[in-house]
C-alpha cells in the first residue's frame, strides 16, 4: 500500500514538473517561447544538413583582391589573411562542409582553378570541391562572405574533376592609365592625356608578337632557358579601345594562355611599356625568348585580374551527357559585370589615384639596361626592387610552385 501510495507521489510530481516545463515553454499570451523555437528549428536545420548528400560541384567566385595575400589559404598562419581564410569560414557556417573540413582542406578535395597572388582580383575565379548540397546554398555562403568576396554561380561536376587540372586556359585582364604609353621624352600631365591610334595601333602589334608558343624564362623566376615547363602557349593578347574613368584615360590588355607562370603577364606588358616609351627596341621581345638572359620590367601588379577560366574539353565530352552542364557562366554575365563595376575597377582606379603605383613604376624604367649582362641586370634589380613591389602585388602564378 505504502509503495503504491509513494508510486501514485512520484506521478503526480512528474505530471506538475512537465506542465511547469510546458508552462515555460510558452510567452503569457499563450504563444510559444520564440527563442526556444528559434532554436529548435536550427537543430533541426543542422540535423538536416548533415543529412545532406556531399557532392562534387564547382563555384564560380569574385573578389577585391587589395588587403589579401592572394588567393590560396596558408593553414595554420593567421598572419597573411587570403581570400580563401574568408571562403572557408564562410563554407563552414553555412553549415555545407563540417568544421574538420575546414581545417584540412583535402578533406572536401578542395582545389582552386588559379592561385591568384597578393592583391589581385577576379572576375570569374573556379573552385571545386565537395558540399553539402543544403537549400539556398548561395545565399548563405554569401550571408557569411564580406560584400567584396561573392559566390555568382555552382554546377555539378563528376566525382574526379580537378578545377587546376582540367582547365584549358586562362584569361587576365590588365587595367593601367594610358599615360603609361606616353613617350619618355614627352612631358605629359596624367588627367590630360589620351591615347592616339597609332600608339593603340603599336601596342597591339607588339602585344600580338607573344601570340603562339614561345619561352618565356625570361619572364619569371628560378626557370633557366632549357627548362621545357618555360615554354607558354598564348592564344591571343591586345588592348581594347581606352575610357575615361575620374578624369584618368585607362585601357583593359586581355591575354588568354594555357597558363602562366609567377609574374610572367606583368613582365609580358612591361617589356611592351618599355619599348613603346622608347627605352627598348622592338627587337628585344624576339631577343627574349633566346637562351641570353635579358632585363625584363616587372608591371606593377594593380590592374591585373582573371578574368575567367576555359574547360573546352571537359564541355566536350561532359557538357552535354544528360547528366552534367557546360561549364559556361552565360546566365551569370551580368553578376560579372556589375561586381566588376562595383568592386575592382573602382579598387584599382582609386589605388592609382592615391598610391600611384603607375607612376611609381614608371620612374624605374631609366635604370634599366636592357642591353646588359646578367652581372650589371642584377645590380639594377637590387635598386629597382623596392619601387617596382611597394604596391604589393605580385601578378598571378597558375602553376608555378
Amino acid at each position: 500500500m505504502a509503495e503504491d501510495l509513494r508510486a501514485a507521489v512520484a506521478s503526480q510530481t512528474k505530471r506538475r514538473n512537465g506542465s511547469s516545463e510546458v508552462a515555460e515553454r510558452l510567452e503569457e499570451n499563450g504563444h510559444p517561447n520564440k527563442r526556444l523555437k528559434r532554436d529548435a528549428d536550427e537543430e533541426d536545420a543542422e540535423e538536416r544538413n548533415k543529412k545532406s548528400p556531399k557532392r562534387k560541384i564547382v563555384l564560380l567566385m569574385a573578389y577585391s583582391g587589395k588587403g589579401y595575400h592572394g588567393m590560396q589559404r596558408n593553414v595554420g598562419s593567421s598572419q597573411f589573411k587570403t581570400i580563401e581564410d574568408d571562403l572557408v569560414s564562410a563554407l563552414v557556417q553555412s553549415g555545407c562542409i563540417p568544421e574538420n573540413h575546414g581545417e584540412d582542406m583535402k578533406k572536401m578535395s578542395f582545389q582552386r582553378c588559379a592561385r591568384t597572388d597578393k592583391g589581385v582580383s577576379a572576375a570569374g575565379q573556379i573552385v571545386s570541391l565537395k558540399v553539402r548540397l543544403i537549400d539556398d546554398i548561395l545565399e548563405k555562403i554569401n550571408n557569411h562572405l564580406p560584400s567584396h568576396i561573392r559566390i555568382l554561380g555552382l554546377k555539378r561536376v563528376t566525382g574526379g574533376f580537378n578545377s587546376k587540372n582540367k582547365c584549358d586556359a586562362r584569361t587576365y585582364s590588365y587595367m593601367l592609365p594610358t599615360f603609361a604609353f606616353a613617350h619618355k621624352d614627352h612631358d605629359v600631365q596624367e588627367g590630360v592625356y589620351r591615347l592616339d591610334r597609332e600608339t593603340l595601333e603599336k601596342v597591339n602589334k607588339l602585344l600580338a608578337c607573344y601570340k603562339g608558343t614561345h619561352n618565356f624564362h625570361n619572364f619569371t623566376s628560378q626557370k633557366g632557358p632549357r627548362d621545357p615547363s618555360a615554354k607558354r602557349y598564348i592564344m591571343e593578347m591586345y588592348c581594347g579601345e581606352p575610357f575615361v574613368r575620374e578624369d584618368i584615360e585607362f585601357a583593359v590588355i586581355k591575354v588568354k594562355g594555357q597558363s602562366f607562370m609567377m609574374h610572367q603577364i606583368r613582365k609580358m606588358i612591361g617589356l611592351v611599356i618599355a619599348i613603346v616609351k622608347g627605352y627598348a627596341a622592338e627587337s628585344i621581345i624576339e631577343l627574349s625568348w633566346g637562351e641570353e638572359k635579358v632585363d625584363v620590367p616587372k608591371a606593377p601588379g594593380l590592374g591585373l585580374v582573371l578574368e575567367r577560366v576555359h574547360f573546352e574539353k571537359y564541355n566536350r565530352r561532359f557538357g552535354n551527357d544528360g547528366l552534367h552542364e557546360p561549364l559556361e557562366w552565360t546566365e551569370e554575365e551580368e553578376k560579372i559585370a556589375v561586381f566588376k563595376e562595383q568592386y575592382i575597377y573602382p579598387t584599382i582606379i582609386n589605388t592609382e589615384r592615391e598610391e600611384k603605383s603607375m607612376v611609381n613604376w614608371l620612374t624605374t624604367l631609366s635604370i634599366h639596361d636592357f642591353n646588359s649582362s646578367v652581372v650589371g641586370m642584377q645590380a639594377n634589380n637590387k635598386n629597382s626592387k623596392n619601387s617596382s613591389d611597394l604596391e604589393g602585388s605580385d601578378g598571378c602564378a597558375d602553376d608555378s610552385d
